[in-house]
């Protein structure tokens, strides 16, 4: 599968595009609450703890507010598709994962692995490439 340029305006994979990375579309489905504190902590280059994200979510999703969890996310996908340019699509941020939030979720994690940014290594462990704007996008790592 051929990957658009990294600042192409496109994603690398599509909102349903799940099964396309198994370990990421069972964690979504299963306990998306690791995969949202993951990416935030790469999206926040560091200043969010990927257990406090994780927590943070977890929070909204299923206890203070049930089912605003996107209220959370929607800020992170935001932040990425600015960082690689990418559209606001199918429609708005907020939109887009309140009605579609785990696809959103795995769809966010998938985007990062194919530009070769692990979130399983945090933000530490993917700094140097998080911060280099130019590096093409990858197929998916094994981990």
């Amino acid at each position: 599968m051929a990957l658009p340029p990294r600042n192409s305006g496109r994603w690398t994979t599509g909102l349903c595009g799940c099964f396309e990375h198994f370990p990421s579309c069972f964690l979504g489905c299963c306990c998306p609450c690791i995969l949202v504190g993951r990416s935030a902590e790469i999206i926040d280059q560091g200043a969010t703890s990927c257990g406090s994200a994780c927590c943070t979510f977890y929070l909204l999703e299923s206890c203070i507010w049930i089912g605003c969890g996107y209220l959370y996310t929607c800020g992170y996908r935001g932040r990425l598709r600015a960082k690689f340019g990418l559209p606001d699509s199918p429609c708005g941020d907020c939109l887009t994962d309140w009605c579609c939030l785990n696809c959103s979720i795995c769809q966010v994690y998938r985007e990062l692995l194919n530009r070769n940014i692990d979130p399983v290594l945090g933000y530490a462990g993917v700094k140097q490439i998080w911060e280099q704007p130019q590096a093409p996008p990858q197929q998916f790592m094994t981990s």
